[in-house]
């Protein structure tokens, strides 16, 4: 019998300790192939490339573990992953991270990791976005393994029913556990930074605060201030169905 084949990606790049961690993990779950960007790709989002080639090569960066690098976005390493490198057969599962820092509430709009592993369920396959809450490069990702290999090993187990995008993240320190919830309603209030770059152009640079502007003891960001992984079943359909009775009444416009 053949062992699962898992596809390993990220968005903080190939040389990223987060993404070393997670394949650390993995690799004795089943097959894993690597492919990820050659550079950081934080926040590109669902972001593809068209407008000019992609290039793929591969690196020993993981030992035995088959590893390619990708000029392109997240997004893109996924679609080369799955429709060059291992055409000839499906994947099982894809995880995407451990990211460095978090992407829950409104962070998985905006996240690499999270629209990598999207773009893997988009086709079927069963995906989880791993994020720690902690930015640093050196973070110590050794207490979450023990979570993600039996998630992971649930999730190759289980049918999961409609739900194949899993958005985790893990807080720093002790952790209490895992809890299943909902997306909390936050949001980034933005501001830029004006300045002058060497040759006197004007420059913006972006920065803000987070605010989370929910109280309800049911969302990610209240478990994992209380020391609990969060886990968000996902998905990609946007319609606002609670809405489309509420706008029945432009289907009345110009008759």
């Amino acid at each position: 019998m053949e062992r699962p084949l898992i596809l390993a990606t990220n968005d903080d790049g190939i040389l990223a300790p987060g993404l070393a961690a997670l394949v650390d993990v993995v690799k004795s779950l089943g097959e894993v192939i690597v492919v990820a960007p050659d550079s950081p790709q934080s926040g590109k989002g669902h972001a593809i490339t068209i407008d000019q080639p992609l290039r793929i090569n591969e690196v020993e960066a993981f030992g035995a573990i088959k590893a390619y690098e990708c000029s392109g976005t997240p997004v893109d390493c996924v679609k080369l992953a799955m429709n060059v490198i291992k055409k000839d057969r499906p994947f099982d599962l894809c995880v995407s991270g451990i990211n460095h820092g978090s992407n829950a509430s409104i962070n998985i709009i905006y996240s690499g990791t999270l629209s990598a592993a999207m773009e893997a369920s988009l086709e079927g396959v069963k995906s989880i976005g791993f994020s720690l809450l902690d930015y640093a490069f050196d973070a110590d990702f050794r207490p979450s393994q023990p979570f993600i290999r039996q998630i992971c090993q649930r999730v190759l187990d289980s049918d999961l029913g409609q739900s194949k995008l899993l958005n985790v993240n893990i807080p720093v320190g002790t952790i209490r556990g895992i809890k299943v919830c909902r997306q909390a309603e936050a949001r980034w209030v933005e501001e830029f930074q004006q300045g002058t770059d060497p040759r006197g152009k004007h420059y913006y640079w972006l920065t803000g605060r987070f605010e989370d502007g929910s109280a309800e003891e049911d969302t990610d960001l209240k478990a994992l201030e209380e020391g609990y992984i969060s886990m968000v079943p996902s998905m990609h359909d946007l319609t606002h169905y609670s809405a489309l009775q509420e706008l029945k009444d432009f289907e009345n416009i110009g008759i």
